[in-house]
């Protein structure tokens, strides 16, 4: 019999919970240990593009529920633009769905991305930026997450977790293993999940620096200024207050992420000023509508 890591692992957390010993477990009690490690690692495994988008549309409807979409077409067409030319020139071009922009309502600094590839951005974070290159600065940096499928090992992590704590109580209550093909239900609430990591707790502080590497990866290949993403993140931080209920509650402090980009930026050359004057107006008027 194969005795994967998570095998081991429910055995573990049964035997620690429990008074059986190793040698006391039946053949048939070992059976269903591999069974539910199984179904476990089979809910793990990469997800298609097609349940990728269905699950982001759900989590993007949750995002929705929290806040309302800013009706201005210039608004959004001018953010649309701009987030499919640096979608272009990531290492996700193509996706299943495609990439949409949407801009939220609301006075908060905040911005998320779903697996499906919508990004949604608050006015009150467009307002920090100073510049068209700092707007694609914020967009580069969500279309990160994407590309790292931030979200979806968001779900991994955290069903895993309550995978392997579920079989701890089973094991400790009732010292057996009737119960633990009833596990799999714990990885159901997937969607939940992402929007609770994205609207609550936020992405790790390794996720979010990897999003930040990504974001000045796609603004060198397209022409923008990465070093514009490190004076973003010094007004995210001249407006940080722990605590907070927008970026602060979901985004780590951003002086400990700017040394990360000045880091990344070695690698890339300096932006060129070709077509400043011509991004300048856009952003003008783009601004005038946020």
């Amino acid at each position: 019999m194969r005795i994967t890591l998570t095998i081991f692992a429910l055995l573990v957390v049964f035997l620690s919970f429990s008074c059986i010993s190793l040698e006391n477990l039946s053949v048939d009690d070992i059976k269903k240990v591999v069974d539910t490690a199984d179904k476990i690692q089979k809910s793990m495994e990469d997800f298609t593009p097609e349940q990728e988008y269905y699950i982001g549309r759900a989590v993007g409807a949750q995002v929705l529920d929290r806040y309302k979409p800013y009706n201005n077409k210039k608004a959004s067409d001018y953010i649309n633009r701009l987030g499919q030319t640096l979608a272009v020139f990531s290492d996700r071009p193509e996706i299943f769905g495609g990439y949409h922009f949407m801009i939220l309502d609301s006075n908060d600094i905040n911005a998320f991305a779903t697996p499906s590839g919508l990004v949604f951005i608050t006015r009150g974070l467009l307002r920090l930026a100073e510049s068209e290159d700092g707007v694609a600065a914020i967009l580069s940096h969500e279309i990160g997450h994407i590309v790292e499928k931030h979200g979806l090992q968001s779900i991994k992590q955290a069903r895993v977790t309550e995978a392997l704590t579920s079989a701890a109580i089973t094991a400790a209550d009732t010292a057996g293993f009737e119960e633990l093909s009833k596990l799999t239900d714990t990885f159901s609430d997937s969607i939940n999940d992402i929007a609770k990591t994205m609207i609550v707790n936020g992405y790790s502080r390794d996720f979010e620096l990897q999003a930040d590497g990504i974001a000045v990866k796609i603004l060198s290949r397209v022409g923008y200024d990465p070093e514009v993403l490190v004076g973003l993140l010094e007004s995210l931080a001249e407006n940080y207050k722990s605590g907070g209920l927008d970026f602060a509650k979901t985004h780590p402090e951003p002086r400990k992420r700017i040394d990360n980009v000045k880091k990344v930026m070695k690698d890339y050359k300096p932006a060129s000023n070709a077509g400043a004057a011509t991004r300048e107006k856009r952003f003008k008027a783009f601004i005038k509508e946020i």
